[in-house]
């Protein structure tokens, strides 16, 4: 008969004909080589209580334990030690009952689709004008403004499932909506495929499973706040897996050298205010600048404003994202092969163009992919492999998505610099003006005087402003050397890509 009582978890109850035992503070279930108890035992209706914490595994510390309550309890030892022997017993039994709920609760959750959903999704991801359509979905969701950045975001973080897995990091000024973009967007990601972080420590992922990260998106808030997990992170993106050597003991004592190791490929994407310091994550990295201007603001707090009467369509937000969500479930793994990858060349003004380079082909990849139910699935004559190709439009729809990014990647100041200095010919082209002093921009833009002198700085050892007038004494102005580079540059990257596809549809 099971005697043992677990209604309450922080005192067990086990009566016998003889003894009443309680285990105070329940069972640990973390150490299976010993079971450490603290119990209080009497003998029935009497008064007189043993307390004692003991190891009901070892067997010199129980036959003590059964003499003292023999002798404190006027009982024989013979029926002490067959009730420590029965409830040891229960213990064992009830505790892997413990391990097994445990093991059911932490066991990462899986969502298997329904018939109807996966034709749903597989139907979604067969139709034309895919990408736009997927951008109308991202939108309905609740992700508001962005289409450029929302798209690549969504496409960046569905390639976590091939080989090779893109990264994004969003820039922005401090409330700029950083975060809630990112956040919003992976919401559009199955829950079992992301990992979020806020704080981590510095050897936290070496201590995650083999494989426990496989394919997944990691997405970090801050990353001022993951600081000392961004190396391991930088390895796990190039290298695919990061292993650390430590020094651990046996059972018997003995020192022994393991290695903890963590398999990738994983995709990675954060948000930061601070793009330079930085430098090494956003080589490897998408580099995606928030909009802030005044009309994304307009549509931010028009929603905000539609949220707060009550009128939006909340249903279709989450039928948008739970069919997202199965969209990416649906996708399966299979290899992708660019046959017109020869003919794609970066522009010259692009910096780090290995890197880069590589970024590229990836992304026409990842487009690819997200389209494979619209592909024919072929065959290596050699290995019998499955695959896919990419067409032309994957390319060129790549082309439209990637110049912004190629755009910042091939400029030589910083995003947060480049955004002042365009609101700055904006401002000097409304007013007919071709020179400007500090206190007339800090008052006219709102600019904090320190933000204002980090960016003239940059500006004047860059070369795109020079100084006209002001002597000692007087207030110095400006003058913005070349209105139109930012616009050449575009052009120049525009005009190499579409150069690309020029060669790609000339007969051979």
């Amino acid at each position: 008969m099971n005697n043992l009582d677990t209604t309450n978890p922080n005192n067990y109850e086990y009566l016998t004909k003889h003894l009443a035992i309680h285990i105070l503070g329940g069972l640990k279930v973390t150490k299976l080589e010993s079971l450490r108890v603290t119990v209080s035992v009497q003998k029935v209706k009497s008064n007189n209580i043993v307390r004692h914490s003991i190891d009901l595994y070892n067997d010199t510390q129980v036959e003590k334990f059964v003499r003292r309550l023999a002798e404190r309890l006027e009982i024989g030892t013979s029926v002490v030690r067959k009730t420590l022997q029965e409830l040891t017993h229960e213990l064992e039994n009830y505790r892997f009952l413990l391990l097994s709920k445990e093991e059911q609760e932490n066991k990462p959750f899986y969502k298997e689709l329904n018939a109807s959903e996966e034709k749903e999704a597989i139907d979604f991801l067969k139709k034309g004008k895919l990408l736009t359509l997927t951008n109308e979905y991202i939108g309905k969701s609740g992700v508001i403004g962005e289409e450029t950045n929302r798209l690549l975001m969504y496409l960046i973080f569905t390639s976590r499932k091939t080989n090779n897995p893109l990264h994004c990091i969003s820039l922005g000024s401090s409330g700029a909506g950083k975060t809630h973009l990112q956040s919003k967007v992976a919401e559009l990601i199955p829950e079992e495929d992301k990992v979020e972080i806020t704080v981590l420590s510095a050897n936290a992922f070496y201590y995650f499973n083999r494989t426990e990260l496989q394919h997944k998106l990691i997405l970090i808030e801050d990353l001022d706040g993951a600081e000392s997990v961004l190396y391991p992170l930088r390895e796990l993106q190039s290298k695919k897996r990061i292993t650390k050597t430590v020094v651990h003991k046996d059972s018997k004592g003995t020192t022994k050298t393991i290695h903890l190791t963590v398999e990738g490929p994983v995709s990675v994407a954060g948000c930061t205010t601070q793009e330079s310091i930085y430098e090494d994550n956003s080589n490897r990295s998408f580099l995606l600048y928030i909009d802030e201007s005044e009309e994304q603001d307009n549509r931010i707090m028009h929603y905000q404003r539609r949220a707060s009467a009550g009128k939006l369509n909340e249903q279709e937000e989450i039928d948008a994202r739970e069919l997202l969500k199965n969209i990416q479930r649906v996708l399966k793994p299979i290899k992708v092969i660019n046959p017109y990858a020869e003919y794609l060349c970066l522009p010259s003004a692009v910096f780090k163009p290995r890197r880069t380079n590589s970024h590229y082909l990836q992304f026409i990849n990842a487009i690819t992919f997200y389209k494979q139910y619209q592909r024919k699935k072929q065959y290596d004559k050699t290995t019998g492999e499955e695959y896919i190709e990419t067409t032309i439009e994957d390319i060129q729809e790549a082309n439209e998505l990637i110049t912004e990014v190629l755009l910042r990647k091939s400029d030589t100041i910083t995003g947060a610099c480049r955004n002042y200095l365009e609101r700055l010919k904006q401002y000097l082209q409304e007013n007919n003006q071709t020179t400007f002093t500090n206190a007339e921009i800090r008052r006219n833009l709102r600019i904090k005087q320190s933000t204002l002198q980090r960016y003239q700085k940059q500006l004047l050892e860059e070369g795109y402003i020079k100084k006209t007038k002001g002597n000692k004494g007087q207030m110095y102005h400006y003058e913005i050397i070349d209105l139109n580079e930012y616009n050449a540059l575009k052009d120049q990257i525009n005009n190499a890509l579409q150069e690309c596809i020029s060669k790609i549809n000339l007969p051979t």
